[in-house]
């Protein structure tokens, strides 16, 4: 299996790697979940399973109580990375796009209460919805905004700007603790405004004038 069928104007016969996420990067999405502002990237990891694309329709599995979106700007990894530099990190990325990293969210706070690891709660399958890349080099990861609509109500509108660690430094971070390999994505972090999933619920997202893509909620 390979990117492929999520890839825009971007040509790869990538493989479908690894997820590697960032918690609390917007620092008004830590408050909002009472959560603190760490002192450096909270990372978690998702699986290539747990990729979808954004047509897949999102399944709710109401015995497993809520399930919460977190809209997230996507970067394509096409290099080995270990102990990399910014810049390097930089010329490993190949596409940016958008991402819905799902979370089941009343079973991660029982996780959590009991001091448990929740993967559970954030890598099940079809946990990470992705659109379209497109190229990298075309895009400046600066200056990216992200805006989530949800029955046509606009709920999440970030920036990178507002990010507490740039995409580059995210990357080369990341790669102090685990190798990226061509394949692998990374999701940057989400800003504020996340919340439940509901039945029938139509989202809509857009990166800067870059990419618009659409997601529905089923049961």
């Amino acid at each position: 299996m390979n990117y492929q069928h999520i890839l825009n104007a971007l040509p790869s016969d990538l493989p479908v790697g690894k997820v590697v996420c960032v918690g609390r990067n917007y620092a008004e999405h830590a408050r909002e979940l009472n959560n603190p502002v760490p002192d450096e990237p909270l990372l978690f990891i998702k699986p290539s399973t747990a990729i979808q694309t954004m047509q897949t329709p999102i399944k709710l599995t109401p015995q497993r109580g809520g399930l919460h979106y977190e809209a997230e700007i996507a970067v394509l990894i096409n290099q080995t990375l270990t102990h990399a530099s910014e810049a390097e990190a930089l010329a490993a990325i190949s596409g940016v796009g958008l991402a819905l990293d799902l979370t089941l969210r009343d079973l991660q706070s029982k996780l959590k209460d009991k001091g448990l690891p929740w993967e559970k709660a954030k890598a099940f399958d079809g946990s990470c919805c992705l659109s379209p890349f497109v190229p990298a080099d075309t895009v400046d990861l600066t200056q990216l905004s992200l805006k989530l609509w949800i029955n046509g109500e606009l709920r999440q509108d970030g920036h990178t700007d507002q990010m507490l660690r740039s995409v580059a430094a995210l990357v080369s971070h990341i790669s102090e603790w685990f190798t990226l390999q061509p394949g692998d994505v990374v999701l940057t972090g989400t800003p504020a405004g996340v919340g439940e999933l509901y039945a029938g619920d139509q989202l809509k997202l857009q990166l800067s004038d870059l990419i618009e893509a659409s997601a529905e909620v089923v049961v």
